[in-house]
């Protein structure tokens, strides 16, 4: 016999915690067991000619190095030559030793037994899971022997343990013992030992993870265990995350990815992963499934909430399926691939693939196809079309009926106006939100236009204000705004019958101290509305319109109302409709009543200093002006004593009165409040400062309001000491200079040549040789007006002789 054995010589070396029994409870092993030259129990051992037993595996291997090596065939026990490489197998020496190995396994087996419970010590485990370990990797009917010693459970029991080794080594040998092995698979479905494993993805350790996730990967190519690991609360989302952890090491990453590769076997795994992020396989069973599951897999589609670069994804890899599962004549498939576009399409890039995936013709022709289809369904392909043309796509140009019409075709916006008329107030909303889209682009919005106008359906969509479904009504809000600038007449008409829209429309304005989307487009309409039509203005007066514009500008100005992001549109609205009742001051006493009580031309000073938003400051600019145009007709003159008899035949005996206090532009007695005379107030210094705005549109309205102190029928003298005054010389100049628009020329020469009719401005003017090239650049290529206006202007700094009668004297 050998001397001592350690009881797992034949398993390779040993670690310092390999399983070890004391000598008395094991056989001792017989020399004859042992293999001459792999020094390890033998397995299957044969006998040579010359009587020697070798392992077959290692006298194969010598008699291969042997060849390989030029050398003589010889015994490497006796090293004696061989005449054969026959070799016998020892039947009945391989019986002893498998039977000698059953009955030391089964002591060990018993040991093992023992040492699994919870009073054992850390050491006893650990010895006693290698020892399973070893015995489970030697072959497959182990693994049964195994199982029949219901030690599983036991091995179960030791991932409770304190122990951060134990709990290791017990999963290590959880995956060895259930590898290959469907019925040790069975046994680890029972009871909540799969959600024990689960409970490991999350532990800190990484050794930990590693292992359960290994386990899991074993387990998970069982069909049944597919089912009971996605049945484990948080097991296929714990699982995706590591898929997409950059933090775990490659080997968890790896094996987390097979595992998930084999749970989507099972279609509510997939449908797991999908809520996950996951979607690829829920992606591929639509694409590749069986008719039904298609249709599962589009109806589960529709009810995930996606991100937009998800809806991307999907459109590009399942849009085209999609689409051609919508138009299937089976209700159910139609449903659901309808549902999933609708979710898909929401996102402006996802909506534009599908665009470019050619959805456009089967979805206008199913919204208007005929009253088979379930309203549910024509909902939703009209939500689908809203998403759709809220994309850049050139909706002019795509095809979307049988004749090439297009979506801005008159024929098509014909019919969606039709249904409009005639469907209930959800699907109502939808369309409305298509037309919406449609006018949004500046290319469609004028065929919108036009198709609305021919069919004669304005009045149609400005009902749609009084709508008592506040989604309707912002819709319609939202798509009046977007027309008002094309069909201002139109909808100034509409709103001033005696329907009372237009107080619906202020209803909407004045209804909360947020500012609203709402709101903002509410107020949108009414400030492109013709400015001239004085019926409508007159309407807004007798009905408090502008009182509650004046009082909703002063809320935001002083901070009363919340901050929104529509706060700034709204604005914008409110200070142009107010600027309106500045366009019928010649007409209308009432405006000019309004402007007095509430100062308005105060309030619009005030506005100029909005920076930052330059219609506010451009539309008050422009209120300035029709105001300060109106002071000359509004300034009281003095009245003066008569001079009596003598007086009045001998001038010369009489004494002139002085009166003193008088507006120096205007003649009279002036007001910022009661002659709207921008003098008085700060208007005129903040003017000047917005001749150097970046926007030349406020610009050109800052310059037609300091015009207005240059004008006739007023003291120009004056006007230009007052400028000057001002500091407003120079930046007026630079205006000339500039030349960004043809209007600011038109208007900047007009101004420098009232200036140069001052004596000194125009000697220092007449200088400058930047402002004689400006004016000659505009009395070459100015308009008619323009040329005779730089003609005069250069006769004042002497450019041209004053006998020069190219162009007819006008004044």
């Amino acid at each position: 016999m050998a001397g001592s054995w350690d009881g797992s010589r034949d398993l390779g070396s040993q670690s310092d915690d390999s399983f070890q029994y004391d000598r008395q409870h094991i056989e001792p092993i017989y020399d004859a067991f042992i293999c001459p030259l792999s020094k390890e129990i033998m397995k299957d051992p044969v006998t040579l000619e010359n009587g020697q037993t070798f392992e077959r595996e290692a006298i194969e291997k010598w008699f291969n190095e042997c060849k390989e090596n030029g050398r003589k065939l010889v015994c490497p026990l006796t090293l004696r030559e061989l005449k054969t490489m026959d070799m016998n197998p020892s039947i009945a020496l391989r019986n002893t030793i498998e039977e000698w190995s059953a009955r030391n396994e089964a002591v060990q087996l018993d040991m093992a037994r023992k040492s699994l419970t919870p009073g054992s010590s850390e050491s006893d485990i650990l010895q006693a899971l290698r020892f399973i370990q070893q015995l489970a990797s030697k072959n497959l009917s182990n693994k049964h022997i195994i199982r029949n010693a219901e030690l599983l459970p036991m091995v179960v029991d030791m991932l409770k343990s304190t122990s951060r080794k134990v709990r290791c080594r017990a999963l290590e040998t959880l995956r060895i013992v259930v590898e290959d092995d469907d019925e040790n698979k069975e046994i680890m479905a029972e009871g909540d030992k799969v959600r024990t494993i689960v409970k490991f993805l999350s532990h800190e350790q990484s050794k930990e993870r590693e292992e359960a996730v290994s386990l899991l990967f074993e387990l998970s190519k069982s069909e049944s265990l597919c089912e009971k690991i996605g049945s484990v609360n948080g097991a296929i989302l714990i699982l995706v995350g590591m898929t997409s952890s950059k933090s775990e090491n490659l080997l968890i990453v790896e094996k987390a990815d097979k595992t998930l590769e084999n749970l989507e076997k099972n279609e509510n795994n997939v449908r797991q992963m999908a809520e996950n992020g996951r979607l690829q396989p829920l992606l591929t069973l639509l694409l590749e499934g069986s008719p039904d599951m298609k249709l599962s897999m589009a109806s589960y589609l529709g009810e995930l909430a996606l991100s937009n670069d998800v809806k991307v994804f999907v459109a590009r890899t399942v849009g085209s399926s999609l689409i051609n599962l919508m138009k299937s004549g089976d209700m159910q498939s139609r449903e659901a691939a309808l549902k999933a576009l609708n979710q898909v399409s929401s996102c402006e890039a996802s909506a534009k693939v599908l665009v470019e995936e050619g959805i456009l013709p089967p979805l206008v022709n199913d919204l208007f196809a005929g009253s088979n289809r379930l309203p549910i369904l024509k909902e939703i392909s009209a939500t689908i079309l809203a998403n759709l043309v809220s994309s850049d796509c050139d909706f002019d140009s795509i095809p979307v009926g049988p004749n090439y019409q297009t979506l801005v075709s008159e024929d098509i916006i014909h019919n969606l106006l039709q249904m409009i008329s005639n469907t209930g107030p959800s699907i109502e909303c939808k369309l409305l939100q298509v037309l919406v889209g449609l006018t949004n682009s500046p290319i469609t919005v004028i065929g919108v236009a036009t198709a609305i106008k021919s069919l004669g359906a304005t009045i149609s969509l400005v009902q749609f204000i009084e709508a008592p479904q506040k989604d309707l009504r912002m819709a319609a809000i939202k798509l009046l705004q977007n027309l008002s600038i094309h069909m201002g007449q139109e909808l100034a008409g509409c709103l001033c019958g005696s329907a009372g829209q237009l107080s619906s429309l202020f209803k909407v304005i004045a209804e909360n101290i947020a500012s609203t989307e709402e709101q903002a487009a509410a107020i949108g309409i009414v400030a492109d509305l013709p400015e001239m039509d004085v019926g409508l203005t007159r309407q807004m007066l007798d009905e408090g319109d502008f009182q509650i514009v004046v009082s909703r500008i002063k809320m935001i100005r002083q901070g009363e109302t919340r901050r929104s992001r529509f706060v700034t549109p709204y604005l914008e609205g409110l200070v142009r409709v107010l600027s309106r009742i500045t366009f019928v001051l010649a007409n209308e006493p009432k405006a000019i009543s309004f402007c007095r009580d509430h100062d308005l031309t105060g309030l619009f000073t005030e506005l100029l200093q909005a920076n930052g938003l330059d219609n506010v400051q451009m539309a008050s600019a422009l209120a300035l002006e029709n105001l300060s145009q109106e002071s000359k007709n509004l300034t009281k003159l003095p009245e003066l004593p008569s001079p009596g008899f003598c007086g009045s035949i001998f001038p010369c005996l009489s004494n002139q009165p002085v009166v003193t206090g008088l507006c120096r532009v205007h003649r009279g007695t002036c007001t910022q409040r009661d002659t709207f005379c921008l003098i008085e107030g700060q208007a005129l210094a903040r003017l000047v400062a917005l001749l150097d705005h970046t926007n030349e549109k406020v610009v050109e309205a800052s310059l037609a309001a300091l015009s207005t102190l240059l004008d006739d029928g007023v003291n120009i003298e004056e006007g230009v000491s007052v400028l000057c005054e001002a500091e407003g010389i120079k930046p007026i100049l630079d205006v000339l200079l500039e030349k960004q628009t043809e209007n600011l020329r038109r208007r900047s020469v007009w101004m420098v040549e009232r200036l140069l009719r001052t004596e000194d401005i125009a000697y220092e003017v007449s200088g400058d040789p930047n402002v004689s090239t400006a004016l000659v650049d505009a009395f070459q290529h100015g308009d008619y007006r323009t040329r005779q206006i730089a003609e005069r202007a250069l006769k004042h700094i002497d450019k041209i002789p004053n006998f020069s009668g190219i162009f007819p004297n006008m004044g």
